[in-house]
Formats: C-alpha cells, structure tokens, sequence
C-alpha cells in the first residue's frame, strides 16, 4: 500500500498492526530545511559507512556520522562506531524532534545518500545497545524519497515518501515485527540526508529498567 504523505494526519498509525509509525510531515520551513541540509552536508564528520559481512570488509559509498550526549558505542553490522559530541544544529533538531513526539533521544545515526543509485536494505533497529522497543525519530533533508515497512511474518507492506524538513516516528514493538528499506531507484539525482535520534541504553541503565 502507497501512502500519500503529505495528507495523513500526524496521530494516525501507519501500521495495521504489531507497531507504531507515525509521521509528522513537513515540520518546518522551505527554508529552514535548506540551511540545516546545507549545513548538515558540510559541517558533519562523514565516512564511508562500513560493515563486516561473512568475514569480509566493506565500504559503502553511502556515508554515515555518530553523535550523541555522550561517547557511547553503537554496533551494527559486525563493525563498532563511538558517537561525536553533539554540534548546535544537531542538539536544536534533537530538541525539535523530542518537543513533536514527545520522546527522549540520546544519539543520532546520520546518513548522507548521494542520489538514488544509494539506499538501505531490509532490516530492523533491533540492536542490543538500543532501548528494547524504544522510539527512533528519522528527520529527513533533502531529495524526497520512498520509505517502505514489511511485516516479517505476513508480508504486508506499507509505503509513503519521506519529504525535506519531514519527521518519522517510529515506536513500540515495530522494530520486533517489521522491517524497513530504503529502496533505490534511478529518477533520484540529488542528496538526501537522513538523522535518526535514538536512545543507546548502558548496562547501568539497562538494569535500572529492568
């Protein structure tokens, strides 16, 4: 199923069932997406995201950057990053993210996309270092592109376009029950920058929740 994005209210699920997505749309300016794009392609300290697969070592051309409140570590794909302290443009989207959904975050993955030829296979933010069914909020700049859910027992899929300046919301057991891509396709020349604001739990913390 196809969703129009900019028609759907934002307290609406997403879903059928087994999650929570909810998305926000636009939640600022033309303008004020501009700048933080053009920032955020400037400013950030991006690499080559990197992954270990079946022993061997790869470098994507997509590039990503890690930052949060604190040094943490994030693992995925066999390969450990440790977050950057946050930059002021960063801290005022985290802020902005949290003041929309109401949600906590304490570091956010970025990825740059080049053009459409870059994009993100089916999979779940399901790893150990994240909050067990925690929200992950995606702010999107730039290029507008499809983003897609599947459930993994039933197939049913759900699609929507993520514009430039838009929040996602992502909560409860969807990261247990669905997966998520970014799919490729070739009309897509320009970048798109995508931030997702997560919540990395410490040992310490993961005990304190029970």
């Amino acid at each position: 199923m196809d969703l129009f994005s900019s028609e759907l209210p934002q307290n609406i699920n997403l879903l059928p069932k087994d999650g929570t997505v909810n998305y926000y749309g636009k939640i600022m300016s033309y303008q004020q997406a501009a700048a933080y794009y053009n920032c955020l392609l400037n400013d950030i300290e991006w690499k080559n995201d990197e992954a270990i697969i079946f022993g061997k070592h790869i470098l994507t051309k997509r590039k990503v950057a890690w930052y949060g409140d604190n040094p943490f570590e994030y693992t995925y794909s066999n390969v450990t990053k440790q977050a950057l302290i946050w930059t002021k443009e960063l801290l005022e989207l985290k802020n902005l993210a949290e003041e929309k959904s109401g949600e906590h975050f304490n570091s956010c993955l970025l990825n740059l996309y080049h053009n459409g030829d870059e994009g993100m296979a089916w999979h779940s933010d399901a790893e150990k270092d994240l909050k067990k069914n925690g929200a992950i909020a995606s702010l999107s700049f730039g290029a507008e592109r499809k983003f897609s859910f599947k459930h993994k027992t039933t197939e049913e899929s759900i699609s929507l376009t993520l514009e430039n300046g838009s929040l996602l919301i992502m909560k409860d057991t969807t990261q247990t029950n669905w997966l998520h891509r970014l799919p490729p396709t070739k009309t897509i020349q320009k970048p798109r920058i995508n931030l997702t604001f997560r919540s990395i739990v410490t040992v310490g913390e993961e005990t304190r929740l029970g």
